[in-house]
């Protein structure tokens, strides 16, 4: 069985602005990698994301990026030595609302790779919660949340 997710959640504002939210650092930290974004994702950089309440940096390398469309990126595992992919795409349900998609999978069919992929649904599923919330109501829902 192959380890992997889909996850989504419906954010009633036009595309192009929940695109940004996602990509601009500035935004992202306000509700998701409240530790910090080092920098925007655009295709062929790798950023930093730190999130406040857990340790270390992660390093987000993104290998592919369509503007309003679609963000691909692969990043290390929570118990390390190899990368997962992660596929968000962004889907016009109307001219004001979103369809965000998020998928992730490559984790190693071992007890390691099955709680890994277990925490990053839920901490993806919890993204969209955030990016909900912040990009609908400028509320941040991650403080005090660690």
């Amino acid at each position: 069985m192959k380890l992997k997710f889909d996850v989504y959640a419906k954010i009633a504002r036009p595309r192009a602005e929940v695109f940004k939210a996602v990509t601009d650092p500035k935004e992202l930290s306000a509700y998701f990698a409240t530790g910090g974004a080092s920098g925007p994702l655009r295709e062929g950089d790798t950023v930093r994301w730190k999130f406040a309440g857990f340790d270390g940096e992660y390093p987000v390398k993104v290998t592919k990026l369509v503007p309003n469309e679609r963000i691909e990126f692969c990043w290390e595992t929570n118990s390390g030595g190899y990368d997962t992919q992660v596929v968000m795409s962004f889907e016009s349900v109307d001219a004001g609302t979103t369809l965000v998609r998020i998928a992730e999978s490559g984790w190693r069919e071992d007890p390691a790779g099955f709680l890994d992929s277990y925490g990053n649904c839920g901490g993806w599923m919890q993204m969209l919660c955030c990016l909900k919330a912040w990009v609908e109501h400028r509320i941040n829902l991650r403080q005090g949340f660690f």
